[in-house]
């Protein structure tokens, strides 16, 4: 085995990499004093509701592109070839029932944070548990996402470790903390580009030195690592056709139907047809990403073959591999380095900026503002930017955590792959099934957090055993086009015997953790509610259902659907209003929506229409009109 080879940064490299900060820094002391100055909540949480199509749309795809993805899709083709790319299959559902169920539902209610959509459809309580959940996932998830980065370019180029971490840390707090939603969109925007810069000056470079993009793929052909379609329906294999495709869609509803930073996004839309629009204009970005990412890996085939740096013990994993390919291409070309590692940290950057806005909105409206409701509105901004602070300086902490932590790192981002199915299971159920209580929503999420950990786990534990007694070890960062990274340690060995029993339970593909837990939360939830008397119709707010299985079960006599409790629509779009105070509906005690600034001016006219509107309701052929009374009375 090899030394550890180290490249060194020349002067314009570390130029380049200080002009990512320094731009970053920039646009959000930009918006820190300019435009309203960020002082009210709405701005600085919500960015006034006032973004367009497009600085929504490069903000979703920057969120869940982190560094590791950037370093994992890679050095995945590389070693295991084209299957991953099957993953763009997935996008096609992920995207589409976000944009036409997710957003409506939650742009209708005029929410700030995901979780007072729990309140209102269950109870408080299901909210917090909710809200305590997605913190948890993101702290746990902000350390390491800004850690692997840094260790993996010390180790390759002797870049000070500590000096970027603390450089991303610090310059990520300072424009959160400064600049709110709008500078973190707008960096985001930036960022994506500087990315988008930096993968194709390596595949452009990379392709020109092994002789062309066809002799690429003729290598990568010959090497067999372009992969056709694998329809196996194992779901203990790895990556089929069948666990990207159909098991990547659930990772992609956890990511884009449910997560806080994306859902916080497409509030900040303008309307709900520019937040729709920008999850259709992500769709072929993160095409364009995931085809980046899959060349990449190809060139890389095609400059060392079978014979990687990695088995020459040049490196030590699989993403300092891909570092290193970019430093040997780049030998001769001072300048192009650091544009890499601008894009590397861009990927950290954008994705740590967006966990600190969203825990700050989360703390905010679900745990402080329910307890404080005379808080001045001064005093309540003070206060969200304090909690970006805050968050920002427990990224570094856990980052420091994480690098005392080792091989319990690859746990750390099981984890937050675990806890996106549940979530996502959560809000399902909420949805869908109009009949399930606060009971079986809280049994539900506690089963498929209790089932994701032990799978998690025992899975981490079986290969951390398998890999003490493995004669050949490879220890890959699996690439998730998001933060749902899980790093996976992948034996290559000789065909092994199927497990079976609980072995086949933990050898489950790691593509469908979120589709089984989700499951799970649904299945014990449905069980739990009817055990313990399932809702009723007149108990639920209306516009949190969204009403799927009325239009499945169209063919049904309308008494039977009743029973069902299949009738309740959608809340209907309201009247375009001007983005100004666009408030949160609340419950009221007969469990119908309405707006905090109607209730002086309406009260009296509530009353009287309150029983119309349940009867109206209940007859779904009524006129849109007859159930917008609260919705449009803005």
């Amino acid at each position: 085995m090899g030394e550890i080879v180290q490249m060194h940064f020349t002067t314009v490299d570390y130029v380049i990499f200080a002009l990512l900060l320094v731009a970053s820094a920039g646009i959000g002391l930009f918006y820190a004093f300019s435009g309203g100055r960020q002082r009210t909540t709405q701005e600085f949480l919500m960015a006034d509701r006032s973004m367009s199509c497009l600085p929504v749309s490069l903000s979703l795809l920057a969120t869940f592109q982190s560094a590791v993805a950037i370093l994992g899709a890679p050095s995945e083709v590389y070693t295991f070839g084209t299957q991953y790319w099957f993953l763009g299959c997935s996008y096609f559902l992920g995207l589409l029932i976000p944009a036409h169920i997710f957003i409506p539902v939650f742009y209708r209610l005029r929410l700030s944070s995901a979780y007072e959509y729990l309140e209102l459809r269950f109870n408080k309580t299901v909210r917090i548990c909710g809200t305590v959940t997605f913190i948890f996932q993101m702290v746990i998830y902000m350390g390491v996402v800004l850690y692997a980065p840094a260790l993996a370019l010390n180790v390759v180029t002797g870049f000070d470790l500590w000096g970027a971490v603390l450089a991303m840390g610090l310059v990520c707090t300072l424009y959160t903390a400064l600049g709110g939603l709008k500078a973190v969109m707008w960096t985001d925007v930036f960022q994506t580009v500087v990315m988008f810069a930096g993968q194709l000056a390596v595949i452009i470079v990379g392709a020109s030195q092994a002789g062309g993009i066809a002799e690429v793929w003729r290598k990568a052909n010959n090497g067999s690592r372009i992969s056709g379609l694998d329809l196996n329906p194992d779901p203990l294999e790895r990556h089929t056709f069948w666990t990207l495709g159909v098991g990547g869609v659930f990772l992609m509803l956890a990511l884009y139907g449910v997560n806080q930073a994306q859902v916080q996004r497409y509030l900040s839309s303008r309307t709900e047809k520019a937040a729709v629009m920008s999850c259709y204009v992500v769709f072929p970005c993160q095409q364009i990403v995931l085809c980046l990412g899959c060349l990449m890996g190809l060139v890389m085939f095609a400059r060392y073959g079978e014979d990687s740096p990695l088995d020459k013990g040049y490196v030590k994993t699989n993403d300092q591999m891909v570092l290193y390919f970019v430093m040997d291409v780049f030998r001769d070309l001072p300048g192009l380095p650091g544009l890499f590692v601008a894009c590397l940290f861009s990927g950290a950057l954008s994705t740590i900026s967006s966990a600190f806005n969203s825990l700050a909105t989360v703390t905010m409206e679900d745990l402080i503002k329910p307890y404080f409701p005379n808080m001045t509105e001064a005093k309540a901004t003070l206060l969200s930017k304090g909690l970006a602070l805050t968050y920002g300086l427990v990224c570094l902490a856990m980052a420091y955590i994480a690098s005392i932590m080792g091989s319990v790192l690859q746990a750390a981002f099981s984890i937050f792959g675990m806890v996106g199915g549940p979530l996502l299971g959560l809000f399902c159920l909420g949805m869908f099934f109009p009949w399930a209580n606060s009971i079986g929503a809280l049994v539900g999420l506690f089963t498929g957090l209790a089932m994701a950990f032990w799978i998690g786990i025992g899975s981490f534990v079986m290969r951390m055993s398998a890999s003490t007694s493995a004669p050949f070890l490879n220890t890959t960062a699996l690439p998730l086009f998001d933060n749902m990274t899980t790093v996976m340690t992948t034996l290559v060995t000789t065909a092994k015997p199927r497990p079976t029993g609980v072995k086949a339970l933990y050898s489950l593909s790691y593509m469908w953790y979120s589709a089984h837990n989700s499951t799970t939360v649904v299945v014990v939830g449905l069980i739990v509610s009817f055990l313990t008397g399932p809702m009723k119709e007149k108990e639920l707010t209306p516009g949190t259902v969204f009403p799927v299985l009325g239009t499945l079960l169209f063919f049904l006599p309308e008494r039977y659907r009743e029973k069902l409790c299949c009738i309740t629509p959608l809340t209907p779009k309201p009247k375009e209003i001007s983005p100004q105070p666009y408030h949160m509906a609340k419950k009221s005690s007969n469990g119908a929506a309405h707006c905090k600034e109607d209730s002086v001016t309406e009260d009296k006219e509530t009353e009287s229409h309150d029983e119309d509107l349940e009867i109206k309701i209940s007859l779904s052929s009524s006129p849109p009109t007859a159930h917008t009374v609260q919705e449009t009375s803005l």
